[in-house]
């Protein structure tokens, strides 16, 4: 039924009243909430304005801190600058002492030199009053012999040229045997005095050359990259390895031992070519027939240049200019010869320079001496193509690339094929045999070489208190190492000088033989 006035007025009233209500209630939520935030604000302000405050006193702390360390910094490097400069002062003040005293040493000499002056120049007007009574003296004497000499040949009834002859003769009938014997002793004097410069001027020539040993091997090695290489070398029925022996003329062993093929050839150049070519193949990969021929070939080729340029740079190095290329060609050529094992071209530089200090030594031609010394064993590279001594084929290919007289003499007559005629020969013959001769150029004197070396660190070794001795650079050196407890430093000068004497009495070397003692202290701890 529908509402009556009142209900509807009482209705409004009550809805008004609940929303004021409602109004009021959000109103005092919302001013509650209001009052948590301020105090929760005012409690972060708080705790940061605490934070702020200790952050504020640690760095005023850390500051006053610096502070200080700087100042202590400070305090120290102005100590440091006070002592530097009162150090400063005081080597100046040392400076200035010692040059005042430099000074009154420099016036007390000036001083010394004009007293010396003075004695000097009186000194030398005494001699000249000497040589003026001495000079008089002597005229006098020389009036007093004449009148002595008139005297006695009017007396003797003969002059003075014949009184002298009568006086020769007789002395000389008296004295012939004595004479005879005079002459005897100084042939023999003059002859040891000969022997003496001679041993002098090679043991200088040889102190000068300091020369690798030379002795070198007949076989080659070529290392491989694996075993497998072995069988592709070898080929299909052995046809690769075959032509390989075929092309070069050395023979390839091929044995168990582990990644090596080995050359065999006494002719050093075909082993090389056989060594290089063996070398492109493997570095290739490609190892047939064809691929042989042209690595053969090519090494042939790269082998004739490296002929060259070891010709020259021999050449270069005896300082011999002017030599015609194809002499060139055969001395790059002896690099890759040898004789009892002695490479060629070592040795004729060797002879080169021997002969060259020991022309200079007697003024001899050093120019002749060292170009002949070089070319001397020129021979040996054709000898095989050549009939006749190494020395007259040598001779004949200088001749005919216009080498001098001189030095074509000098070559062929260095083994005494023909008589030796000059100074320079006769020096180039004797570098010859003293580089040939040299303990450990050639295998047929490695013994003896070996047993000096023995007969070195035995000698060394015998003294008291020495650990190890070795015997090193071909015996020019002992090295000798002794114990620190037993021997001191003083005693390692004693030491050194006393092998050096027995080595002198009782040793063989050529040369100069070096004693070097080594003397170490060392001391160790650990730390756990």
């Amino acid at each position: 039924m529908p509402l009556s006035v009142l209900d509807q007025v009482m209705v409004l009233v009550a809805s008004l009243l609940f929303l004021a209500v409602g109004w009021a209630l959000g109103l005092k939520i919302e001013l509650r909430r209001q009052q948590a935030a301020k105090m929760a604000a005012d409690d972060i302000r708080s705790e940061a304005e605490r934070e702020a405050e200790a952050i504020k006193k640690e760095r005023l702390r850390e500051a006053a801190d610096h502070i200080q360390k700087l100042e202590i910094e400070a305090r120290h490097e102005i100590e440091k600058n006070q002592a530097a400069q009162q150090l400063a002062q005081e080597r100046l003040k040392q400076a200035e002492n010692a040059l005042e005293a430099k000074e009154g040493r420099c016036e007390e000499r000036e001083k010394r030199l004009v007293e010396r002056e003075k004695h000097l120049e009186a000194k030398e007007e005494r001699i000249l009053q000497s040589e003026d009574q001495l000079a008089r003296k002597q005229e006098e004497f020389s009036k007093a012999e004449a009148s002595l000499r008139e005297a006695l040949e009017r007396q003797a009834g003969l002059t003075k040229e014949e009184a002298r002859a009568e006086l020769f003769k007789r002395v000389e009938d008296e004295n012939r045997l004595h004479l005879a014997r005079r002459v005897r002793q100084a042939e023999l004097s003059a002859k040891e005095e000969a022997d003496r410069k001679a041993k002098r001027i090679i043991t200088l020539a040889i102190q000068k050359w300091s020369s690798e040993q030379v002795v070198e091997s007949t076989l080659s090695v070529v290392s491989l990259p694996s075993d497998d290489m072995k069988g592709r070398i070898i080929g299909r029925e052995g046809r690769n390895i075959r032509l390989i022996e075929n092309l070069t003329g050395i023979d390839l062993i091929i044995d168990d031992t582990p990644e090596c093929v080995l050359l065999s050839g006494f002719d050093p150049i075909r082993r090389e070519v056989a060594r290089m070519t063996l070398e492109k193949l493997i570095a290739d990969g490609r190892i047939h027939p064809a691929k042989i021929e042209e690595m053969v070939a090519a090494s042939k080729r790269e082998m004739e240049d490296r002929v060259v340029s070891e010709g020259d740079r021999a050449a270069l190095e005896a300082g011999v200019i002017g030599l015609s290329p194809e002499l060139i060609k055969y001395l790059g050529r002896l690099r890759f010869r040898t004789s009892y094992g002695q490479n060629m071209l070592g040795h004729s530089l060797e002879v080169s320079f021997l002969a060259a200090k020991m022309a200079a030594e007697l003024n001899a031609d050093t120019q002749v001496a060292a170009r002949a010394g070089l070319l001397h064993d020129i021979g040996k590279a054709v000898t095989a193509d050549v009939d006749g001594p190494h020395a007259i084929v040598g001779a004949r290919l200088c001749e005919k690339y216009g080498e001098s007289a001189a030095v074509v003499h000098c070559v062929e007559a260095h083994h005494e094929d023909v008589e030796q005629r000059t100074l320079e020969a006769m020096l180039v013959q004797a570098a010859d045999a003293i580089s040939a001769a040299r303990p450990g150029a050639r295998r047929e004197n490695v013994e003896n070489y070996v047993k000096r070396l023995e007969n070195l660190e035995k000698i060394a070794a015998s003294f008291e208190g020495i650990e190890q001795v070795y015997a090193i650079q071909a015996g020019r050196e002992v090295r000798v190492f002794v114990n620190p407890k037993v021997v001191d430093d003083l005693e390692s000068s004693h030491l050194a000088n006393k092998i050096a004497a027995r080595i002198e009495e009782d040793g063989q070397y050529p040369g100069v033989v070096l004693v070097t003692v080594v003397r170490e202290s060392r001391h160790q701890a650990y730390a756990q």
